[in-house]
């Protein structure tokens, strides 16, 4: 052989030794978070939140992220007032990471994500504490007697164990001592309830927290018609009751207190049947274990795949200025023999 061509030879077996480390090495070396996968968006749970707490957020690829993940780069433009961990890495096959922001102190910063050349950003404010910004009624009037519903609403997201609301009203409305708004959330319902009246009051309910307060007023007004409404309570549920006493009772709470009328009711007539009707009249709202036989039952034994019978509570109320109501009805009460009447 020439020398030329021992020459060729040698770089030729050069090259290949070559080539074979470095794909030996290559297929040695552990698989990192890829740099390919484009930002598609940055969003973050709360606008606004105080001082101290944390939002959640999400980082969403145009696509999903290839063998190894997406790692991306997360960074505040203001540190001292919130801070993101970084970076976070979008798993292969998936297209979204979370992101947690905490809140440092009050002012404004722009939270940015980074990933193979795109950045997408957020906008986040941080405020002093968690306030309470107002307080709602879902209707500015109630008749006397009847409930409503009031919204407490935060200046932001509450922070972990929830937001404690205090409350207080005016007669002739009332509230419970607080509500609390769960931790992420920004608002939180309650029930305002009122009493009966002789003419038109206005209630005020006040609110206060994190060195916030906010109040809304409640017209309570006089019924111009007798209006009958009444809840049905058992042992441990509403509308289920059972036999007691032998079948001489039944062990259940009919409760008429939220009816109203123009004038002071005097009067509730109470009726409730299964096979039979049975009536009563009380002089209070309330009635308990209502007086039967086992009459009121069909008689035994059940029909197949049949263990209750559906009675039918109604109420009838009647006012000091003479006025009657129109019959309440509830057909959709449950009575379990529980072992009387031959069942």
């Amino acid at each position: 052989m020439s020398g030329s061509k021992r020459r060729e030879a040698y770089v030729m077996a050069g090259t290949l030794i070559l080539a074979f480390g470095i794909a030996a090495c290559g297929s040695k070396s552990p698989s990192a978070p890829s740099s390919g996968g484009a930002i598609a968006s940055l969003s973050l749970n709360a606008s606004t939140i105080g001082a101290g707490a944390s939002v959640q957020g999400t980082v969403t690829l145009s696509s999903a992220a290839p063998s190894g993940g997406v790692a991306v780069t997360l960074a505040s433009s203001n540190t001292a007032v919130a801070t993101v961990q970084s970076p976070v890495t979008v798993p292969a096959g998936a297209s979204t990471a979370a992101v947690t922001v905490t809140a440092v102190a009050p002012g404004s910063a722009t939270i940015t994500a980074s990933a193979s050349g795109s950045t997408r950003s957020s906008a986040i404010t941080v405020t002093s504490g968690v306030a309470l910004a107002s307080l709602t009624l879902n209707t500015p009037t109630a008749i006397g007697g009847s409930s409503v519903t009031g919204t407490a609403t935060l200046t932001a997201a509450a922070p972990s164990g929830g937001a404690v609301v205090t409350l207080s009203s005016t007669d002739p409305a009332s509230v419970p001592a607080s509500v609390t708004v769960p931790a992420g959330a920004t608002s939180m319902t309650f029930t305002v309830t009122t009493r009966a009246v002789g003419g038109t009051i206005t209630a005020t309910i006040t609110g206060s927290y994190g060195g916030g307060s906010a109040s809304a007023s409640l017209s309570v007004t006089r019924p111009t018609t007798a209006a009958a409404n009444f809840g049905v309570t058992g042992p441990n549920e509403s509308d289920t009751c059972t036999m007691g006493n032998n079948g001489n009772t039944i062990n259940c709470t009919f409760n008429g207190s939220t009816s109203v009328a123009p004038g002071t009711i005097t009067a509730w007539d109470w009726s409730y049947s299964v096979a039979k009707t049975f009536s009563q009249t009380t002089s209070s709202a309330v009635l308990t274990n209502p007086t039967v036989d086992c009459s009121l039952l069909p008689p035994p034994p059940f029909p197949a795949g049949v263990t209750w019978f559906t009675m039918t509570v109604k109420l009838t109320i009647h006012d000091s200025l003479g006025n009657t109501s129109a019959e309440a009805v509830n057909s959709g009460v449950r009575l379990f023999p529980t072992g009387t009447c031959g069942y």
